[in-house]
């Protein structure tokens, strides 16, 4: 099992502090309106297996020259990095102009517990204002944008349509598009970009837990989906922004791709980024998935389950999770850290259906498994004693047809 390094979020102090103050205010300058949509140098060969990994942030050649005399506000987590250092950090030590530093979920440091509010405030190692996109201002605002020519994007994403760092950069997309705003996508490997499964997600299930009609697993990087977003005109009003990608050399999606930095709290190893598309789904259940333990997305279990079960834990509050689902009752369920590589599946979910001893209660709400899974069908099927195999049957034709679409779309070589 893999774990991402020691010295990563872990070991980061909070920087943020409480900042009612503005940014200080510049004249802006006037928006260019005509649209480009640019990706620079995308490879376009399978590249041999030892040609070493340079994400976009690490090429500074093809991004520096771009942000040359512009007003940035960068869109980053603790994920943005390079090397070691915060990529913000490394735009100051270079002489871009950064003006302003928004944070999704999590907050910019990446310490924020799950579904924590984020509040606006400054960092302390730069002086620079930090803006929460998580809470009540999800997409920003004129104001927050006023003093920026262009919004740099550096997020690492795992590759599942519930995650809702590319929900983030879907409003930063749309609020770039309204106010003439130029977007650079700093794009980072998909972890699970190997593969794309699940059903599409229905229009009446939009919402910031899924905002695409898109699969489960997508089978895209950042820069690749905000392409498709901008392509397939998805952001409101069917605009599109002024978007560059800046891909990752050496990448391709046969490529297996261990991050160097947990991408959250709650994933903090890669083998819980693998196990994370089939597990989240029981956020929508009375399944623990081991939020509020030291094994999140690894081990799964719930009171309501046989007390035969192979394993069991307790979840209790801890900084990534401050008031876990099932806190202080004993879970019954499984130990998933030996399990090998499943990719996407519903054995599990059916299996803890089937064996719930509350099936009244195992949905925790119709709407919040709904949202998770893209359509309602999927819960009815489970209720009615479905087959995997009968319920994948019926979400293959949308599947069919999205793989199909994201074709136009890729910037890597793709799986075989």
């Amino acid at each position: 099992m893999s774990s991402f390094l020691s010295s990563g979020l872990l070991s980061l102090s909070v920087l943020l502090s409480d900042c009612t103050r503005p940014p200080q205010q510049t004249t802006a300058a006037a928006p260019d309106t005509t649209l480009r949509q640019t990706v620079a140098s995308p490879p376009q060969v399978l590249l041999p297996a030892a040609t070493p990994l340079r994400t976009g942030a690490e090429q500074f050649d093809k991004y520096l020259p771009l942000l040359k005399g512009k007003r940035v506000g960068v869109v980053v987590n603790q994920t943005a990095r390079v090397g070691r250092s915060f990529l913000v950090d490394t735009l100051l030590s270079k002489g871009v102009g950064v003006k302003v530093i928004f944070g999704p979920e999590h907050g910019f440091r990446g310490e924020a517990a799950d579904g924590a509010t984020i509040k606006d405030g400054k960092d302390a190692r730069s002086g620079l204002p930090a803006l929460s996109l998580y809470g009540a201002t999800k997409k920003p605002t004129p104001e927050m944008l006023r003093d920026v020519d262009v919004l740099v994007f550096d997020i690492q994403d795992v590759g599942a349509r519930f995650y809702t760092f590319i929900s983030t950069m879907h409003y930063v997309m749309e609020a770039a598009a309204e106010q003439g705003k130029q977007v650079i996508i700093l794009d980072r490997p998909n972890p699970n970009g190997w593969y794309v499964d699940g059903p599409v997600l229905e229009p009446a299930f939009k919402t910031f837990v899924g905002m695409h009609p898109i699969p489960v697993v997508h089978g895209l990087t950042v820069g690749e989906l905000a392409r498709m977003i901008n392509g397939e005109k998805w952001l409101a009003g069917g605009k599109q922004c002024q978007l560059t990608v800046i891909p990752v050399a050496g990448y391709t999606h046969s490529t297996r791709y261990d991050l160097p930095e947990r991408p959250s709290p709650n994933l903090p190893t890669a083998h819980s980024v693998a196990l994370y598309p089939a597990l989240c789904l029981f956020e929508g259940t009375d399944v623990s998935v081991g939020r509020g333990t030291a094994t999140p997305f690894e081990v799964i279990g719930a009171p309501t389950q046989p007390s035969t079960r192979p394993f069991s834990f307790t979840p209790s509050p801890n900084p990534g999770s401050t008031s876990p689902p099932q806190n202080g009752k004993r879970c019954y369920g499984q130990d998933l850290r030996s399990v090998g590589d499943i990719g996407f599946t519903l054995k599990y979910l059916l299996d803890y259906y089937q064996q719930s001893t509350n099936k009244e209660k195992f949905f925790l709400s119709d709407r919040g498994f709904d949202r998770l899974m893209g359509n309602a069908t999927v819960r009815q099927q489970i209720i009615a004693g479905k087959s995997e195999a009968e319920i994948r049957a019926g979400w293959e034709p949308g599947l069919t047809a999205y793989k199909a679409m994201r074709k136009q779309y890729l910037l890597y070589p793709d799986f075989q």
